[in-house]
């Protein structure tokens, strides 16, 4: 039975333990193994994921009985649009409904919140774009994000229409 919960400080080391299980897989061949190693590190740090917190992204966790599954985290950007900065689930559990479970959890949440609309980047060679396509995301634009250290992010800005 799947479930979803608040999760906090004390759930990063599982937030992390189950990034380094999904981001060689899911990235793996659209990334170097450099740039992978170099985005874990600044995104997904201990304290990076506390800092995140602390400003306000709500990160929620997946189980699937008592095995965590995956993760989402999402916080208001302004205007009653929110944007989906995480939704990873692991490689195995893909395919199940999971994802869209994770999705109709946060966008009851953030309705409740008032919000309008989800967005999202997704880079633009992961295949995950499929699948927010066919829950109704569309494309709005292009975004090519300088991260640093030479790399790029080349992503979809998406969204999903909550009214």
């Amino acid at each position: 039975m799947l479930t979803i919960r608040n999760a906090n400080e004390q759930d990063i080391e599982l937030v992390q333990e189950l990034t380094y299980k999904i981001w060689p897989e899911t990235y793996g061949s659209i990334l170097s193994e450099a740039q992978i190693a170099y985005m874990l590190e600044m995104m997904y740090s201990t304290e990076t994921l506390a800092q995140q917190m602390k400003e306000g992204q709500q990160f929620f966790l997946c189980c699937d009985g008592e095995t965590p599954v995956g993760f989402a985290a999402c916080s208001e950007k302004k205007d009653y649009t929110w944007h989906l900065h995480k939704i990873y689930i692991l490689p195995g559990q893909q395919g199940k409904g999971i994802g869209r479970f994770m999705i109709d959890h946060v966008t009851s949440v953030i309705k409740s919140l008032g919000a309008h609309a989800l967005q999202l980047n997704v880079n633009r060679y992961n295949k995950a774009k499929q699948f927010y396509e066919k829950i109704g995301f569309i494309v709005l634009r292009e975004e090519d994000i300088d991260i640093g250290s030479g790399y790029f992010m080349n992503d979809y800005i998406m969204e999903l229409r909550l009214d």
